[in-house]
């Protein structure tokens, strides 16, 4: 269903998403008839899985248009469920919902944790993990968009092994790079296979949290392999705007129920 369709009845939910909780989050709320959820994709990638229910695929024009969409199909709540390295369609959700004084619900995977068996090196930024690659040359896995490649090509005396769902143009990648192209989830022995046969030196990945892709944190550490680890950018400030902040899909059902509960009793006067 792409059409957004929304039941006047029903409490109208602005979903951003982008991961698999706000992906879940979206299929488990259309199941229920007192809501009435769309399901927003950036666009970023290619052929995008798409829910059962309403959904739309690409941007808003910045937060002025979100805030539109907001009016114009009365979105009583929004859930931001993007990627947790999507920093400005989250700021702007976040400013979105103070101008259109409705609640926003930030849905967060927990990032991931070393253990004392990993050796991760933490970095602000792609600039800062390619820097931190070092001078000698090494055999790197890098796992992240085909957009944020840039930072390792100035740095060519590596060898990169290039994980992407969708592929890069060819002159944004690194000159020594062999691109494979796969989505997860992933393995453990899978990713296992694959540092041992590409002889990796380090992995390079975000701190995007969840299981889908943590097969190969746990393959680094079986392998004694490091990891450079970029850090999630910060949370937005909040002043100003009725946000919380989950980290489960259990938990943001309960804050939608009670959202629901608590709007609907005072408009029916219980």
């Amino acid at each position: 269903m792409t059409q957004e369709t929304l039941h006047r009845d029903a409490l109208q939910i602005l979903i951003l998403g982008g991961t698999t909780e706000s992906f879940e989050l979206a299929e488990t709320l259309g199941k229920d008839p007192r809501y009435a959820p769309v399901l927003s994709l950036a666009g970023v990638t290619r052929s995008p899985r798409l829910p059962s229910i309403a959904s739309r695929v690409g941007g808003f024009g910045g937060i002025e248009g979100l805030v539109r969409y907001v009016e114009q199909f009365n979105i009583r709540l929004l859930i931001a469920g993007t990627h947790p390295f999507a920093a400005q369609m989250r700021c702007n959700a976040i400013e979105a919902a103070r101008i259109a004084s409705i609640p926003v619900l930030i849905l967060e995977r927990p990032a991931w944790q070393a253990t004392t068996r990993d050796v991760w090196a933490h970095v602000a930024d792609m600039s800062s993990a390619a820097t931190a690659l070092g001078i000698s040359p090494r055999r790197v896995l890098l796992t992240m968009g085909r957009k944020e490649l840039a930072a390792f090509a100035a740095h060519p005396h590596h060898h990169y092994v290039v994980r992407t769902i969708d592929a890069p143009p060819r002159e944004h990648l690194p000159a020594d790079a062999e691109l494979i192209l796969a989505r997860g989830p992933f393995t453990e022995s899978a990713e296992r296979d694959l540092l041992i046969s590409r002889h990796i030196d380090v992995v390079v990945t975000k701190n995007s949290g969840g299981s889908a892709t943590e097969a190969k944190l746990i393959a680094a550490r079986t392998c004694g392999i490091p990891v450079i680890m970029v850090n999630r950018p910060p949370m937005p400030a909040l002043e100003g705007v009725d946000a919380h902040i989950v980290s489960t899909i259990d938990s943001a059902l309960k804050h939608v129920e009670a959202r629901h509960h608590g709007l609907f009793s005072t408009e029916r006067g219980v």
